[in-house]
């Protein structure tokens, strides 16, 4: 090799070992910046810490703190502190805004808002990190990062009351529902108003859950049925809250949200105790109901559902034996036996015959011509046939067939109107809908899907069997159409000076007007199935009626009886309208059984 050759060699070696120089020194440079990087930063720390508080993760939240923290609390305190407080006001909706990085300082501004069960809270923090070994930045915590005013060795306490709950109050100030001495509720007409008022017991969890945010707790009490329940929202007391910060002698150094205590509001109602006690005292025994209303404000007088049970015990407590008894009752005490359906056998007769006067079906004096006791339209209803108890002289119309209870002139009536009419009717006056009613009630039907299967489902729906059910509080308001010229009074249970129809020109006036007169006749007239309730000195209209509950193929079965009445009258005391009806009145005399019932009760209420 020569000489020049030598030399660019030496060169190029020369070259190499300064760029491996240069490579190293470079890399060493890259390292040392790579391993002294940040890893997160404060912000990010901040919105993580607050991440695991809204879960409820205090060990999340302590991983996150620097060790100069962890060397002054450690994560037993600091969780028992952070949970105990948190957990203890009932810290909700934690939210985290308008985070600002200083990044000369390293430090965080932040707003933090979260709802307490004293209220909302919001408060400003500036938070401090510490930067260790791996390069990551940690919390400097301490405890005015919960509340700023909270020092180490302060506490928070939570202080609260609950103010009374209202009384239940009937239409002249009699208390139905009130507070004892010690503080459990009273009922003090036990079984007369069980359903109607119904009873207070210690919340559920589901209800707990339910009612999130509203100031309930585990040891709060809540109306579970009737009127308890219904005015639930306005009865009870508004539990007054205080959170407070208190110093290590238990001397309040600060408040941090307050709540006043507020009083449950007392609920006037329409129910008139003495009349409830009345009707009580007449079912008493049996099974049924009765609803008694003003039929011409809609006041609702009285709900009676027998046989009763004790409210009181659901406060004060059951014996095992006291409530296996009543849980097994045959005859079901705990029922509420007016906010169900129940077939009405004849006493809807007045309403097919109402509803057909309305849509000119037929006449009020038109003869359906007489059937005898057994009746069909032809021979294509096969076996089947309508039966009825009496026959009876004079025209087959509207008048004597309510005052003897003509089965066949209302399956006539029912066809004369027709299944599409009669079903448009129907929903027109309430059927399928609800009421607005406080306490539940289950809307009266028909048919299957309100439509009438068949001519024999129509004829036998025209004297109330088939497959009709009615709600009698739904029935009261049909029945008030006929002393409201047409119009079906609004019921309500709730004191108040407005009377309100709830559907207007529900039939003609005519047609009103000539129910009512014949009802009258089922009462004033010696023949009429009404007759034992007739009252000196009152004139009452009424209708009877006798549903059977067989079972396809039975020949016998259940007899549910019926009297429907009012009074009819123009003196605003006199006005009352009663819907009653007793379970099992076969071999008992049917519907009979309630008249000398009733007659008492409206005796009783008038005189």
């Amino acid at each position: 090799m020569n000489d020049q050759g030598t030399r660019k060699s030496k060169k190029a070696l020369i070259i190499v070992i300064i760029i491996l120089i240069l490579l190293a020194i470079g890399g060493g440079v890259a390292w040392y910046i790579l391993s002294n990087m940040d890893q997160n930063k404060p912000d990010e720390v901040i919105s993580e810490y607050f991440e695991y508080l809204k879960n409820a993760d205090y060990e999340g939240m302590y991983s996150l703190l620097s060790e100069s923290t962890k060397s002054r609390v450690d994560q037993d305190t600091y969780i028992a502190r952070n949970k105990n407080i948190y957990e203890g006001i009932e810290a909700t909706n934690i939210e985290i805004e308008n985070l600002i990085y200083d990044e000369e300082n390293k430090t965080v501004n932040y707003d933090m808002k979260f709802d307490t069960l004293a209220g909302s809270l919001s408060y400003n923090f500036t938070a401090t990190f510490d930067r260790q070994e791996d390069n990551k930045y940690y919390l400097n915590w301490y405890s005015s990062l919960i509340i700023p005013s909270l020092k180490e060795e302060y506490k928070v306490r939570v202080y609260s009351n609950t103010g009374s709950r209202g009384d239940i109050l009937d239409r002249n100030g009699k208390i139905l529902a009130t507070n004892g001495e010690d503080g459990n509720r009273e009922y003090p007409y036990g079984e007369v108003a069980a359903h109607l008022i119904g009873y207070i017991r210690s919340i559920s969890p589901e209800e707990l859950e339910a009612h999130k945010g509203e100031g309930y707790t585990e040891s709060s009490l809540i109306g579970k049925t009737g009127l308890e329940l219904a005015f639930e929202d306005r009865l009870r007391g508004q539990r007054g809250t205080g959170i407070y910060i208190v110093n290590e002698n238990e001397e309040e150094v600060a408040t941090v949200a307050k709540t006043d205590m507020k009083d449950g509001e007392d609920i006037r109602t329409t129910i008139d105790i003495d009349l409830q006690q009345e009707i009580y005292n007449e079912f008493d025994g049996d099974n049924g109901f009765s609803v008694s209303i003003n039929p011409k404000t809609g006041e609702v007088l009285a709900m009676v559902s027998t046989p009763s049970f004790d409210p009181n015990k659901f406060v004060t407590g059951f014996t095992d034996e006291e409530w296996k008894e009543l849980s097994s009752d045959e005859n079901t005490p705990m029922f509420v036996r007016y906010g169900n359906t129940w077939a009405p056998g004849s006493s809807f007769k007045p309403i097919t015959g109402a509803i057909g006067l309305n849509t000119d079906s037929f006449t009020a004096t038109e003869d359906f011509g007489t059937s005898g006791l057994s009746w069909q339209k032809d021979e294509s209803w096969g076996d089947y046939r309508v039966t009825t108890l009496t026959t009876y002289g004079g025209a087959a119309n509207l008048r004597n067939a309510l005052i003897y209870s003509d089965n066949i002139y209302f399956a006539k009536a029912a066809l004369r109107i027709g299944s599409s009419t009669f079903a448009s009717q129907l929903l027109k006056i309430g059927f399928d809908k609800d009421m607005d009613f406080p306490l539940p009630l289950s809307n009266s039907q028909f048919g299957q899907n309100n439509e009438f299967s068949s001519e024999v489902d129509l004829a036998d729906s025209g004297y109330g069997q088939g497959k009709v059910l009615v709600n009698p509080l739904h029935v009261a308001a049909i029945y008030s159409a006929f002393v409201n010229d047409g119009n079906m009074i609004k019921p309500h249970i709730e004191a108040s000076e407005e009377t309100e129809y709830w559907i207007e020109n529900a039939f003609s006036k005519e047609a009103a007007d000539e129910i009512q007169n014949d009802l009258v006749q089922v009462v004033e007239n010696p023949n009429g199935t009404g007759h034992e309730a007739q009252i000196n000195g009152i004139t009452l209209a009424g209708k009877t009626g006798t549903a059977e509950l067989k079972a396809s193929g039975e020949e016998e079965g259940e007899e549910l009886g019926w009297f429907n009445a009012f009074v009819v009258s123009d003196k605003a005391e006199e006005q009352l309208l009663t819907i009653n009806m007793i379970e099992n009145v076969e071999n008992r005399g049917g519907s009979h059984y309630l008249l000398p019932k009733v007659r008492n009760i409206i005796n009783s209420y008038i005189n």
